[in-house]
């Protein structure tokens, strides 16, 4: 799509080193997490599905931990995390999210996450409210009609240019067998989380209207998620924002450093 800058995922564009990196035996998970900055407010970074730490947050984490102690952590099934025998869902991670706070002493976070992991963060906004002090869902839906209609058609999803390109895939792929405990299981994984809806089962009205949490909605103007959605999402969700990046497809929504940075300053705290 003309316009767009070339932000997609790399494998080879690390994010700064940490200060600590770790391991928190959670839920039956040995959960990957490493530490950035040590000044401010705790920010827990969650990642898409299919990525990691560095292809989605390698430009933003220089930026955040200037001002916060950033905890990024990967997930069940991804990065340096196995998967377990357990459904990988927003509810699940959440609840490995609240453990690991446990795990660090925090009592309250900051959290922003990217698609699957977006879906966590706004899990925990609406189920762990007491635990977090704002949250940023990137790239989300509420609901499964939120999602752009070339994802309800086969053949329109394998042309659309909403889609990861073929670099994004090399990249997650290079990426899983580089990090993971089990790089063997590339393509058995992908086929599980393909197969998955758990990220769109979403909330009900009552719950988004419940939300006391402070929102801000982020996705690219060419996400997977509609336009007309995210007003729909801002509508329901009481305390919310919404920032609508110009030009960004999902997988350059968390790249667009020079559009987030900003944002996320006037957001948090």
């Amino acid at each position: 799509m003309n316009g767009m800058g070339d932000t997609s995922a790399t494998a080879n564009n690390p994010a700064s080193s940490p200060s600590a990196t770790g391991y928190a035996d959670v839920n039956g998970l040995h959960l990957y997490f490493e530490v950035h900055g040590e000044a401010g407010t705790p920010l827990v970074l969650l990642h898409g599905g299919l990525l990691s730490i560095d292809l989605n947050f390698a430009e933003l984490i220089p930026r955040l931990a200037q001002r916060h102690r950033v905890i990024a952590v990967e997930l069940q099934g991804h990065g340096r995390t196995a998967d377990i025998d357990r459904t990988l869902s927003p509810a699940n991670s959440a609840t490995d999210v609240v453990a690991l706070l446990d795990h660090l002493g925090i009592d309250r976070a900051h959290v922003l996450g990217h698609s699957m992991g977006g879906a966590a963060a706004m899990e925990l906004a609406v189920s762990h409210p007491d635990r977090v002090l704002c949250v940023v869902p990137i790239s989300i839906t509420v609901r499964a009609e939120g999602m752009h209609a070339d994802f309800s058609d086969p053949k329109s999803m394998a042309t659309s240019t909403r889609m990861p390109t073929a670099d994004d895939m090399d990249a997650m792929r290079s990426t899983y067998e580089r990090l993971s405990p089990h790089p063997e299981q590339f393509d058995a994984f992908v086929a599980t989380q393909s197969a998955s809806q758990e990220d769109l089962l979403g909330w009900s009205d009552e719950q988004l209207a419940a939300v006391t949490t402070p929102v801000l909605f982020v996705i690219g103007d060419h996400d997977f998620t509609t336009i007309e959605h995210a007003g729909l999402m801002l509508e329901r969700t009481p305390h919310s924002q919404l920032l609508v990046l110009p030009g960004t497809t999902h997988m350059q929504a968390t790249h667009r450093v020079e559009l987030l940075e900003p944002a996320l300053a006037a957001f948090l705290d």
